[in-house]
């Protein structure tokens, strides 16, 4: 995917020259990206051959050796998957193992997987590492990219720890800690253990009551949500993403419509309101997606600063803005936060994402808001700029504000949530005290294990009837 400008490259003592991904693959490459690269509507076994059909007689695809091929390398390494399935019916977990498996197809002998649980509940984080540990053990070199330290010290025999796109130190995973590899990834000491201070919670300050929002087909995506937040307290969604924490979120802050039910603050109603209006009204949002609708890249910090209260007193003076406010409070917002480089005239584009998050979240908390709406907050951040984001929450917290983090890392929903709501397929499932939280069943519960929304595979699909259909369907064609 990328050149090298310099240094040298090798694989097994011979240097190489790896030019592209099929360079790549000629070598016994293989790359698990963090966002999955497999088409829904077919089957696991043509979207591991894509690219690399076995053929019969030139011309047609031979579907049966493939998924025989597939079937023998499941076996071998115990993956445990049905070739005949389509992507768009199997969970996340079975969709990662396609991705080993389509590498382990085209003959990988080193497996690169990007941050490989990012999307992974608890259940399905202890299947992958039982896969890496077989893998490891029949021979293959895997390199295991992630910012998760726990992770590093549970699967790793050696960290390599980067910094600035630098390597800055090698050592045997036995030799270390998550401390150290901590500071070494920031260039200073890192608080991990995040303090909570006990508290309790306030009057009511989000309410939701019966929340459905229904897609362009009229198919329901949130279905009868019913929520609260107090002061002082912290809600978290804990769920596998794609489950309608986005669409919960854009109801909350009027990026969506709600299509039934009601949303208070303070017992006002705001259910459809404009985003303009929901902000005035205290409620602060850290998007999901930060460059998407967070910043203004093209524009510098100072005016980032300012989005969203641009049109307000003092920012704005008659029908002009006005600088000198608005570049006294870049300075202020710039010492408190501690952005980096420190110049307030200097584009967001050219800003690190811990400092341009940083941006957002002192912008978002500037005038005091009476509820935050958190949506991954550190996604793609280095360990200092999760501590600081962190800190910031939970300050935030201790002023009596109600805050709603969505994130898809659990550690973080655990640490700093007071409570925590499941959601799957756009249903909240239960709402329990973070206290008292069983892992396992946590996990459990974001796969819909033990509701009625739990699609299962049918007994006979897993014992063969689906290639049987699936054959049948193609000989039709």
């Amino acid at each position: 995917l990328y050149q090298a400008d310099e240094g040298e490259i090798f694989i097994d003592g011979k240097k190489v020259n790896i030019t592209n991904p099929n360079k790549a693959i000629e070598l016994n490459i293989g790359m698990v990206h963090q966002h999955f690269m497999l088409v829904p509507p077919l089957t696991i076994a043509e979207n591991v051959i894509l690219g690399r059909e076995p053929r019969k007689n030139y011309f047609f695809v031979d579907k049966q050796k493939a998924a025989q091929e597939i079937k023998d390398l499941s076996e071998k390494f115990n993956f445990k998957i049905n070739p005949w399935v389509k992507i768009e019916d199997v969970s996340v977990g079975i969709q990662q193992r396609v991705e080993i498996i389509k590498v382990l197809y085209r003959g990988a002998e080193i497996l690169i997987l990007d941050e490989p649980t990012a999307v992974l509940t608890p259940q399905e984080v202890d299947e992958l590492f039982r896969m890496l540990k077989s893998l490891k053990e029949r021979g293959k070199t895997i390199i295991f990219i992630t910012h998760k330290l726990n992770e590093v010290m549970a699967v790793s025999d050696q960290v390599t720890v980067m910094r600035n796109g630098k390597v800055v130190g090698t050592m045997k995973t036995a030799d270390t800690n998550t401390s150290e590899i901590a500071n070494m990834m920031v260039g200073r000491e890192v608080l991990l253990e995040t303090k909570k201070e006990e508290q309790k919670a306030g009057k009511v300050v989000l309410k939701l009551e019966n929340i459905n929002i229904l897609n362009q087909h009229k198919f329901p995506i949130l279905k009868d949500i019913n929520l609260t937040i107090k002061e002082g307290e912290i809600l978290g969604i804990a769920g596998v993403e794609g489950n309608g924490q986005t669409e919960l979120v854009e109801a909350i802050t009027g990026l969506r419509p709600v299509s039934s039910g009601k949303i208070f603050l303070y017992e006002k109603d705001t259910t459809n309101l404009k985003p303009r209006k929901i902000r005035e009204l205290s409620v602060a949002h850290i998007p999901e997606d930060r460059r998407k609708r967070g910043i203004i890249s093209e524009y510098s910090v100072a005016e980032n600063l300012i989005l969203g209260f641009h049109y307000r007193s003092p920012f704005t003076r008659g029908l002009s803005l006005n600088f000198p406010a608005i570049n006294q409070h870049a300075r202020q917002l710039i010492s408190d936060y501690d952005i980096r480089p420190p110049d307030k005239d200097n584009l967001l584009k050219s800003l690190s994402g811990g400092n341009q998050q940083k941006v957002i979240v002192a912008r978002e908390f500037y005038g005091e808001p009476i509820l935050l709406v958190a949506s991954q907050p550190t996604r793609g951040l280095d360990v200092g700029s999760i501590e600081f984001v962190h800190r910031q929450l939970l300050q935030a917290r201790g002023k009596g504000k109600a805050i709603l983090l969505v994130s898809a890392e659990l550690d973080e929903i655990l640490s700093l949530s007071d409570k925590i709501a499941v959601i799957y397929e756009g249903q909240i499932i239960e709402v329990m005290n973070a206290e008292k939280v069983d892992i396992k069943r946590l996990g459990l519960l974001m796969t819909g294990a033990g509701t009625s929304q739990r699609k299962e595979i049918p007994k006979k699909d897993i014992e063969g009837k689906t290639e049987e259909r699936y054959l049948k369907n193609e000989a039709k064609k």
